[in-house]
């Protein structure tokens, strides 16, 4: 890796990209210094250096001409890009979502408005209340969508089935292999495609598919709670919570507590979200373990939701 790129690019951040894209990542990487110079003069930016690492996705800071702050992305999928900020610009009017304000679709480039300090809910010591995050996950799923759009989102089956498969591999691969029994994940897979499969079509909503609590930025009192990094897809509304039951969670009774709150909030059933919850329980396990967390309160419950607790 050159001087210039390790100015824009960690260690940390290589390895996960490599990790998610193969080794034609590492080419594309000793191009983008170059990519991230065109891409400034073009859009008449300043760059900063590195924001918060993305897993799939280089995010720098930038000031744009006028002295706004902006977030600048770039990925080796260019095709991520244009997704992204497709599904933005649906939600923009809710101001729930950045602002996109360029997109470079052939080299994977968008161009975003900042929002306050880019500090993400998961950097905080406190979960937020149920309430203020049920509010932002309804106002997303409250926006009207047209049949053309709706057809152009990936159901949630299929955002499922890639959850699963890529947390399998990272289980088989890691220390999770001994703690993290495989037939617990197949069956928790099954159970979210049950469920998946279960919403009828007028039931469907554009889900964020990623919202946990590094994907959620504090955007000041004027702004409130802001989403960032969707991976956009269709289907049940109880699927966008799931993160929020389970994240710092360490029991089953915190866990029927905090859903009861949060449904009320979205508009969903209580029990629908347990499930869910219940399904993935298996893949947050496998992800404590990989962080050498599996010694704790909460990786024991959530163990315990993925055979059937709470």
């Amino acid at each position: 890796m050159s001087n210039v790129t390790a100015q824009l690019v960690d260690d940390r951040q290589r390895e996960r990209l490599l990790r998610r894209f193969g080794g034609g990542a590492s080419a594309w990487l000793e191009e983008l210094p170059d990519l991230v110079a065109s891409l400034a003069r073009a859009w008449d930016l300043k760059v900063a250096g590195p924001a918060p690492h993305g897993r799939t996705s280089v995010v720098l800071h930038c000031t744009r001409s006028d002295g706004s702050a902006a977030i600048l992305k770039v990925s080796p999928d260019a095709g991520m890009g244009t997704s992204e900020a497709r599904v933005l610009r649906l939600w923009e009017g809710t101001r729930r979502v950045p602002r996109v304000w360029a997109v470079d679709e052939a080299r994977g480039a968008i161009l975003l408005e900042a929002i306050g300090e880019g500090r993400t809910v998961a950097m905080g010591k406190e979960v937020p209340s149920m309430r203020e995050i049920g509010g932002l996950i309804a106002d997303l799923h409250a926006v009207p969508v047209s049949r053309r759009e709706r057809m152009e989102l990936n159901p949630l089956v299929n955002r499922m089935q890639f959850v699963f498969d890529l947390w399998e591999r990272q289980r088989a691969e890691g220390p999770a292999a001994d703690l993290v029994p495989a037939p617990l994940l197949h069956h928790g897979h099954a159970w979210a495609r049950a469920l998946a499969h279960g919403a009828g079509e007028e039931d469907s909503v554009p889900l964020h598919g990623d919202l946990h609590p590094g994907n959620v930025l504090d955007g000041g009192p004027e702004r409130g709670l802001v989403a960032v990094d969707p991976r956009a897809c269709l289907g049940d509304p109880a699927a966008d919570g799931i993160d929020w039951v389970l994240w710092r969670t360490r029991g089953c009774d915190e866990a029927r507590t905090r859903a009861a709150a949060l449904a009320e909030a979205m508009g969903v059933s209580q029990e629908r979200l347990l499930e869910w919850c219940r399904a993935l329980a298996p893949v947050y396990a496998v992800a404590l373990a990989d962080r050498g967390r599996a010694g704790g309160a909460q990786f024991a419950f959530l163990m315990e939701l993925a055979d059937g607790g709470a």
